[in-house]
């Protein structure tokens, strides 16, 4: 627990440096910790940390944590890619999905509105020339923005991306920064970018990121799966 909060500590120092530097309010940076392949104790001692919001990034996980850590008030972010028979469940989990990446996905979350509780999404965006990565061309982002807000169960929140390997994160997130602004002018408070990890979050910050997906600089080396 100790060496966890100081992990935390230190990333969380290193964000509001960064933010600094950029000429940004550090509070309007949220930091998503992200819990993949580790027990759902460790969302535990998290929370007791004052950690809000945790990510996830595939099914079966976020179901099987928010099952058995229904009594903690933290928000939980569905940041893996998606399929569409898998809408219902990723629906009662998660709180936002950062990986809407086609209409028929928004259509299946859409569809699998159990009650009137609004799924926050947000667009992904594929930054490299891999047709196979997650994310919408971006060219096609808005077109995409335009069909959440046909969805009356979503409420879009802005755009998701990861930088591509072989390029300047800060070239590709200022790319984003555009394809954002371009998202607004369907809808103003489409505002968040999740953008920027462990290694690029400092040159996300400074392209606009809201919203951090952090993962084992906080939570250590993810267990061995065997």
């Amino acid at each position: 627990m100790t060496d966890l909060a100081a992990r935390l500590s230190a990333i969380d120092e290193r964000i509001a440096d960064a933010a600094r530097s950029a000429g940004r309010d550090p509070r309007d940076i949220l930091r998503i910790v992200v819990t993949k392949f580790h027990p759902a104790s460790l969302v535990r001692q998290l929370a007791a940390l004052g950690v809000t919001d945790v990510g996830e990034n595939r099914q079966q996980e976020i179901s099987a944590k928010t099952a058995e850590l229904d009594d903690l008030d933290v928000r939980w972010h569905f940041i893996g890619q998606a399929q569409t028979n898998k809408a219902s469940a990723i629906r009662r989990s998660a709180d936002a999905v950062h990986s809407v990446d086609r209409d028929r996905l928004a259509d299946a979350l859409h569809r699998a509105a159990e009650s009137d509780r609004i799924l926050d999404v947000l667009v992904q965006v594929n930054l490299t020339d891999d047709p196979g990565r997650g994310g919408i061309a971006p060219d096609a982002a808005r077109a995409l923005a335009e069909h959440v807000l046909t969805l009356p169960s979503l409420r879009l929140r802005g755009v998701m991306a990861v930088a591509p390997l072989d390029e300047e994160p800060a070239a590709a997130f200022a790319r984003l920064h555009a394809i954002s602004e371009d998202v607004r002018t369907v809808d103003p408070a489409a505002s968040w970018i999740s953008a920027g990890m462990t290694g690029d979050f400092v040159e996300a910050i400074s392209a606009g990121a809201t919203h951090l997906r952090i993962g084992s600089a906080i939570t250590g080396p993810r267990p061995d799966r065997g």
